[in-house]
């Protein structure tokens, strides 16, 4: 295969070989929700490093950073990773604050467990370590199943 050729390779297909079909049932679609997540992160860190060197409050700023992260990240998994057209509604925001809260508690005690047993850990490593399981065993398919669920598989 040329070199041309290697590049053009579809997401669906790298997601396909990295990931194990049996279990996940879209490669494509929690690839791109992962990525979604990475971007809304970065978002919140832009933002808050922005705002923070305009001389905003850290409080302030990380609150604004914050709900632009989630923004970003609520609407490239509601366009993108999981291609839901239908109309924002109340309903999917509550739902989404809802996954999101319960991702946050799991980080704040998956982040105390791995920073008591390992106390030599790096934060960053330890928060990206913790951020990577609670995607994989919460936030995915939560948001999979409850905030962008197409109608036949509403729960």
């Amino acid at each position: 295969m040329g070199r041309a050729k290697r590049s053009q390779v579809p997401a669906r297909i790298l997601a396909r070989r990295l990931l194990k079909p049996w279990l996940v049932k879209n490669p494509r679609e929690l690839l791109t929700a992962g990525i979604g997540g990475a971007l809304g992160t970065g978002v919140d860190v832009a933002v808050l490093v922005l705002l923070v060197g305009h001389h905003v409050s850290i409080p302030l700023a990380t609150f604004i950073a914050a709900l632009a992260g989630a923004v970003t990240n609520f609407t490239l998994n509601k366009y993108v990773a999981f291609r839901d057209r239908s109309p924002i509604t109340l309903g999917q925001i509550v739902r989404y604050d809802v996954v999101a809260v319960v991702a946050a508690l799991l980080m704040a005690g998956a982040m105390k467990i791995a920073t008591v047993a390992n106390p030599g850990v790096p934060l960053v490593v330890a928060k990206l370590a913790c951020a990577a399981v609670v995607f994989a065993i919460w936030t995915y398919p939560a948001q999979r199943r409850l905030v962008f669920a197409r109608s036949a598989e509403v729960v």
